[in-house]
């Protein structure tokens, strides 16, 4: 007798057509997977999943998350939905909170509702900003988080995302609804644009083009910089993971640099003549804006669950986003 042949996961990957949403769909297809995705492209862009739209297991829709009918008829079909639509970015949130707070809570609020209609597994891509001010690094899981007022528009993404945690672990306790919630540090690699104030991509066009490499503040901030190849990996492993349902996981590298110093790398790496030019805070954001000195994760819950964390040294991030850029 015939046996029938297993159907491949169907997944919905929200917020798709933005960096590491399309990095994500080319690393579930190479799984086999059937991936839609629906954008936008308010900031995402078709170049990332253009390389996949005569894929047969792939489809695109561009439209608002708004549209109820159209998003539900879409969490019906997949069996997995990575909701990673959000409004990105420093300088997007600071000049456009309405925005932020509407998109983040509202997009989360709706994915949530309807996943909960069919019981889908739901993975939420929540950011390392939670953190907040919290000074106790490296930053865990369980850790407080410690906003500004709200009278700084710098911290209403932090505290839409967090409202996007309590909502989807809500509906876990509350309703039985598979959630992994997924707390990004700084992700990085080919394809990221610097239009949203996004640092690495930013100083790479600055210093290929000759242009002066803006350092914002004092430079001795620090980050860890993840590759999306990696990012999107421990994604993918999550959700597969039953141990990481009703969790909240931090996924990023543990290799700090500040960003001055990143600074001198991309300048080193593109042997560029650009000075570097230090820039206050003052000048590029609000009056008074806040920023955290150090952002590092543990990732000791990752390598628990996944067996595995992003790891790629930070020269080879850097080179990858260069030829990027080199070969555009």
């Amino acid at each position: 007798m015939n046996q029938l042949k297993p159907q491949p996961v169907r997944t919905l990957i929200t917020g798709g057509a933005g960096f590491i949403g399309g990095h994500l769909a080319g690393h579930l297809l190479s799984l086999g997977q059937q991936v839609d995705v629906i954008d936008d492209l308010s900031t995402g862009s078709i170049e990332n999943i253009e390389a996949y739209k005569d894929n047969p297991s792939f489809t695109y829709t561009i439209a608002d998350m708004r549209d109820q009918p159209l998003l539900a008829e879409m969490v019906d079909r997949a069996q997995v939905i990575y909701h990673l639509a959000a409004a990105v970015g420093v300088r997007l949130i600071v000049e456009s909170p309405v925005k932020t707070i509407e998109t983040n809570v509202g997009c989360t609020e709706t994915v949530l509702k309807l996943a909960n209609k069919k019981g889908k597994k739901v993975v939420i891509a929540s950011t390392s900003e939670v953190y907040g001010k919290n000074e106790l690094v490296p930053f865990r899981e369980d850790h407080d988080l410690v906003l500004g007022p709200t009278t700084k528009a710098r911290w209403s993404y932090a505290c839409s995302k967090a409202i996007d945690e309590f909502l989807a672990l809500a509906y876990w306790r509350a309703r039985g609804l598979p959630v992994v919630v997924v707390r990004l540090f700084n992700t990085v690699g080919p394809g990221q644009t610097g239009r949203y104030g996004m640092v690495l991509p930013s100083f790479v066009r600055q210093a290929l083009s000759g242009k002066p490499i803006t350092v914002y503040g004092d430079g001795t901030q620090s980050r860890c910089f993840s590759a999306v190849e990696e990012v999107v990996r421990c994604l993918s492993t999550l959700a597969d993971a039953p141990a990481a349902v009703g969790q909240v996981v931090n996924v990023g590298s543990t290799q700090e640099i500040s960003i001055l110093e990143l600074a001198k790398l991309v300048k080193k790496l593109t042997a560029s003549d650009s000075p570097i030019k230090m820039i206050p805070y003052e000048e590029a954001y609000e009056e008074g804006f806040e920023d955290m000195p150090r952002r590092l994760p543990d990732v000791e819950k990752l390598r628990g669950l996944v067996g595995f964390v992003p790891e790629m040294g930070i020269e080879q991030v850097v080179q990858s986003v260069i030829r990027f850029y080199r070969e555009r």
